[in-house]
């Protein structure tokens, strides 16, 4: 790829922008040397990887990517048989454990076909080697880069305790000393020290003779000498000793573990080339993540279309999406309009973004974007006047032109920015329609920028060849940023030099020395520009009305869910009711054969008589009661039908025991409209009884009851930082609220924490009676730091 056209489209910041989301220096690395491919089949591979990786921390959150070091040279030493440092060691048993972190990543929480979502990730971390064994002894024997563990040998263990009770043996025989009558006089200070690795004592020099013992130092003025006293020589000897015995173990021990390092020292390396790997795709992913991108869809057909871009170095908050198309209609835009209205950074976005698609990273743009995979792209874009070479801006630009055209092929892009600008303008124009026919002929993706108006008709009498331009208000006087295509754009100068003062005869005046030709050509513009707003307001008008029309369904399909249960609801009451009748008398009936059998034993002879009685009362009292419970389950009838009835008026219907509204006034055959909760049925005046004031007023407590509820419940509810118990307490009693306000769907923020709040706000809703369905959150909802309700 062109590194001239690396720098004008700042593809470097992107680079800097990715290693500063690596977390070693060998991602770092990876990052800083990447380059655009132009092998289709290899820039898929690498967007499906930054794809999965994404997906990844997504559904599952960071990587344990913390300890990768690059330990190559740790290799190559413990290859050629020379003794690792305690330092040099633990860097190896980081990179051991972050492999093994890694393999653990990927083997928790895993749904039973989610591998086949990152295929490759999983390919490369499968390959990851881990020697638990060689980490743990290297963590169990090193502490710090000087520091080596007492667990490290047994044999260090024991010569670690005898140098522990020399010390002390030299400290209580020294202290005797310091503590004496007899010494006491004759030293500085009543301490101890150590000069050489050996223990002295502070002696004034004038006592000297009277101190026994060997001199080591002296203070810098020379009245205090450092005296090791005779007494403990021989102690200090047998501490040196085992010092001595303490390093040569130590020694051995670090070569030990680095003949454990050697053994496996090609797995490790391969183990280093894959960990930086992952540390550069996840890289990648972060990246995407933190401008929200997207993966593109990938041709090598030369078909730009790219939704809603937003240029990645630009603050998200103000730059404004771009939809731009190129390679199937026509191969050669040309844009056109005001400066400073957004004509270079449309260039800059178009080019980065094939840079940054062929580099295998996510794109700004919609889901659905698709970008070409080009085998070079060139840009001649902003001023590159040479004091030096004693260049003028044509020049220069001229210069990087003529470089282009020798280089390109059939499979380029070409970014052109004021082609022909910077010298005569019809000169400028014709240079500029020569070229872009060149391009067009060799079939050559192309995107320019002029001012000239002759490229404008250039573009309207060329098939293949499309005019755009960059919106501008002529009310506000400022540019909008949107990008047109298909539309030219208008030079405005005199709708601009009007509104801003200008007297009107000298624009009159400017006008005469335009041809007739430009002045028409440019109201032409104007009329398309006028059509082309009022087709833009009509179709927002109509996306506005679909959406409408989507939720006013969507509302009238919950509804109808809604009345449904409800149906289901009364019905399965009133069969409930019908079965708790059914008991009763069959339990009464047991009763009542329980005692004919009594009075069987008691009265013989009146028993067949007796017997026949009671048979024919049960069959009377079970007669009676099927048809009551038919009469006042299924068709029960008011005593006194209620006459008069009017619409508003509050009944109770029998049959479902429920009180309604009436709707409608009662037909020739009594039959009439009632409304019961939100369903509308229609009943016989027979099956109805006027409802008493009580139930009135209770069933107006209960609307403002449910219209209190649903004025102040929330879409969330905030638990975060509550005991459990607490939080349990409160999201039942806020299901309940919502329940009973209507609301289809809720939000439980617990947060993600070490998860218990998590776990058991799970096993509450599973039992809930007003639960549907939950799940945890999606991205850009919350992640797993909050659970939606679906609620019945």
């Amino acid at each position: 790829m062109n590194d001239k056209t690396l720098n004008v489209l700042e593809f470097g910041k992107i680079i800097n922008m990715l290693v500063q989301k690596a977390e070693s220096s060998l991602g770092k690395d990876l990052a800083t040397n990447l380059r655009p491919i132009s092998n289709i089949n290899k820039v898929q591979v690498e967007q499906q990887e930054t794809d999965e990786a994404v997906k990844l921390i997504i559904r599952r959150g960071r990587p344990p990517l913390g300890g990768i070091h690059d330990i190559s040279f740790e290799l190559k030493k413990a290859a050629i048989g020379s003794a690792l440092s305690p330092g040099e060691l633990l860097k190896v048993a980081d990179t051991l454990r972050a492999a093994r972190n890694l393999r653990n990543f990927m083997k928790k929480d895993k749904d039973k076909n989610e591998d086949e979502s990152y295929p490759n990730i999983k390919g490369l971390i499968s390959q990851l080697k881990v020697y638990r064994e060689i980490e743990d002894r290297i963590f169990n024997s090193i502490i710090s880069d000087e520091e080596i563990s007492d667990n490290a040998s047994s044999t260090l263990r024991n010569i670690r305790r005898q140098i522990g009770n020399k010390n002390q043996e030299v400290r209580d025989k020294l202290n005797s000393i310091v503590n004496s009558s007899k010494y006491r006089k004759y030293l500085q200070e009543s301490i101890i020290t150590i000069r050489e690795g050996r223990y002295v004592v502070p002696v004034k020099q004038e006592f000297k003779g009277n101190f026994p013992g060997l001199v080591h130092d002296q203070s810098a003025s020379g009245a205090t000498l450092f005296i090791e006293p005779m007494a403990v020589v021989e102690l200090n000897n047998q501490l040196k000793e085992l010092k001595i015995k303490e390093q040569k173990e130590i020694e051995r021990i670090l070569s030990e573990l680095t003949e454990m390092v050697a053994e496996v020292e090609e797995s490790l390396r391969e183990n280093q080339k894959i960990l930086g790997k992952l540390d550069f795709i996840f890289a990648k992913a972060k990246l995407s993540l933190s401008m929200n991108g997207t993966k593109p869809v990938l041709n090598n057909k030369g078909y730009i279309n790219i939704k809603k871009a937003r240029h990645p170095l630009l603050d998200p908050e103000v730059v404004v999406p771009i939809d731009i198309y190129l390679g199937k209609k026509f191969k050669t835009l040309v844009i056109t309009g005001p400066n400073t209205g957004g004509k270079t950074v449309t260039l800059k976005t178009v080019g980065l973004l094939t840079l940054m698609a062929q580099s295998g990273l996510q794109l700004p743009v919609n889901s659905g974007s698709e970008i070409a995979v080009f085998n070079n792209i060139f840009a001649d874009i902003g001023d590159e006047q040479s004091i030096e070479q004693s260049l003028s801006t044509f020049s220069s630009h001229m210069t990087n032109i003529i470089d282009i055209l020798k280089s390109i092929d059939d499979n380029s892009l070409v970014l052109f920015d004021e082609l022909g600008a910077g010298t005569d303008p019809t000169e400028g124009a014709a240079l500029a329609m020569a070229i872009l026919d060149y391009l067009h002929e060799k079939e050559v993706r192309t995107i320019a920028t002029t001012h000239y108006s002759e490229l404008k008709l250039y573009a309207l009498t060329n098939e293949e060849i499309e005019n755009a331009s960059v919106e501008f208000d002529v009310e506000t006087l400022s540019p909008t940023y949107r990008l047109l295509i298909g539309v030219p754009g208008k030079s405005n100068a005199f709708e601009i030099s009007k509104r801003l003062g200008l007297q009107d005869f000298i624009i009159e005046k400017s006008k005469e020395f335009i041809s007739r030709e430009n002045i028409q050509f440019e109201d032409v513009l104007a009329s398309i520009e006028k059509d082309r707003r009022k087709v833009e307001q009509n179709r927002e008008e109509t996306e506005k009305l679909k959406s409408e029309i989507k939720r006013l369904k969507e509302e009238l399909a919950k509804k109808k869910s809604k009345i449904d249960k409800q149906r289901e609801r009364i019905i399965r009451e009133a069969k409930e009711e019908a079965k708790k009748i059914l008991k009763e008398a069959k339990e009464e009936s047991d009763k009542i054969i329980k005692n004919l059998r009594k009075i069987s034993t008691s009265i013989e002879k009146d028993k067949n008589r007796k017997i026949e009685e009671a048979k024919n009362k049960l069959k009377s009292k079970l007669d009676n009661i099927e048809g009551e419970l038919a009469e006042n389950i299924l068709h029960r009838k008011s005593k006194k039908p209620p006459k008069n009835l009017k619409p508003g008026d509050t009944v109770k219907v029998l049959n479902l025991n429920q009180t309604g509204s009436v709707m409608t006034e009662p037909d020739e055959d009594g039959n009439l409209t009632v409304q019961v909760g939100i369903m509308k049925i229609n009943v016989h005046i027979s099956n109805l009884e006027k409802s008493n004031s009580e139930e009135k007023k209770v069933e107006i407590g209960t609307k403002k009851i449910i219209r209190h509820k649903t004025k102040s419940i929330k879409q969330e509810l905030d638990i975060r930082g509550k005991a459990l118990e607490e939080a349990m307490l409160e999201v039942d009693k806020y299901l309940d609220d919502a329940y009973i306000a209507g609301l289809n769907q809720v939000t439980i923020i617990h947060g993600k924490g070490t998860g218990v709040l998590r776990e058991g706000i799970r096993q509450l809703l599973k039992k809930h009676k007003h639960v549907k369905k939950h799940r945890l959150g999606k991205y850009g909802e919350g992640g797993s730091g909050v659970t939606v309700v679906e609620l019945k």
